[in-house]
């Protein structure tokens, strides 16, 4: 990690090469005490800055480049994980994984967004941005986890769907809304969770759930900061501004209804222990397939278009 440093984390990361420095001559004990006093300054440095963050930081760490992604949660949580591939009927969509995968004691299919890390990564993902047969290979697979009586467990994880004109020539609208239809109505057990940025239909193309997991600094928005900025004030200047005025972050998201649990990240974000993430997330998705997987398909259906339902309703 550590190849993107965000203005708010410069003073974290300059304490913390002083350690590093300093650890060299860890043998002197006057050396020793004085780094210990630094440690403790970088962890009350990092309680500070990281429980006073704004909507825009929040959405700034989302995108963190060292940030894990749909396949470095796959490689900690899960094993005999089997990719499978296309829609049947153009081709396979490299912005979408998805596949079956042994979590804990439990086979599960698992279906998320995947980034690129560098230039040829994210051409090859398209910056994370599925095509309509991306979202048409993962109603195949939910398809077949409900035939195979398999949880399903989705990650979002991406910018927004492709907006290109050979995606809406394919039908992008048609594939995110069949995706809505069909998921609500799956006699399986879904989990949902944000794992970074949840732009618009591109990530609600996969977000119809039984429980809604997001993460502490993802943020799950209709449109992002910069696209409201530049409709509301004709400028991108405004960001920081169509953050607050969005309430996307989990805590906001909490309090409206719209996600259910919120998965602490280790302190500094996700980019910082990428297996400790894994680790903190996996425990939570153990203890949700565990109360899902007790209910019948019928009450499941039955619960998740009551929940969906709900949301939005005001009553005056």
């Amino acid at each position: 990690m550590g190849k993107m440093t965000l203005d708010f984390e410069k003073p974290i990361i300059e304490l913390e090469k002083k350690v590093e420095e300093m650890r060299r001559y860890a043998d002197n004990p006057d050396i020793a005490l004085e780094i210990e006093k630094i440690e403790k300054r970088v962890r009350q440095l990092q309680q500070s800055v990281y429980s006073s963050l704004t909507r825009w930081q929040k959405v700034q760490l989302a995108r963190h480049a060292d940030r894990p992604y749909m396949l470095d949660y796959l490689h900690y949580m899960t094993t005999d994980f089997v990719e499978l591939h296309g829609d049947r009927s153009f081709r396979d969509d490299k912005a979408i994984v998805g596949g079956l995968a042994r979590l804990g004691d439990h086979s599960v299919m698992i279906i998320g967004q995947q980034k690129g890390r560098d230039t040829k990564g994210n051409l090859y993902r398209n910056f994370g941005m599925p095509n309509p047969e991306g979202y048409r290979k993962a109603l195949r697979l939910m398809k077949l986890a409900e035939k195979f009586r398999k949880p399903v467990i989705t990650l979002l994880d991406t910018p927004g769907a492709f907006p290109g004109i050979e995606a809406e020539e394919r039908g992008q609208a048609e594939a995110i809304a069949r995706n809505l239809f069909e998921m609500a109505r799956l006699r399986t057990p879904i989990i949902v969770v944000i794992i970074g940025e949840g732009a618009s239909g591109g990530a609600l193309g996969l977000g119809i759930g039984d429980r809604i997991l997001m993460l502490e600094y993802a943020w799950y928005s209709v449109i992002s900061p910069e696209s409201c900025s530049s409709i509301l004030w004709r400028s991108w200047n405004y960001k920081e501004q169509a953050a607050e005025a969005l309430q996307l972050t989990a805590p906001d998201l909490k309090k409206q209804g719209i996600i259910d649990v919120i998965v602490p990240e280790p302190l500094g974000g996700a980019h910082r222990n990428h297996e400790q993430m894994a680790s903190i997330l996996k425990e939570t998705l153990l203890l949700e397939l565990k109360l899902l997987l007790k209910m019948k398909p019928e009450k499941l259906v039955e619960r998740r278009i009551d929940k969906f339902s709900k949301m939005g309703v005001t009553v005056s």
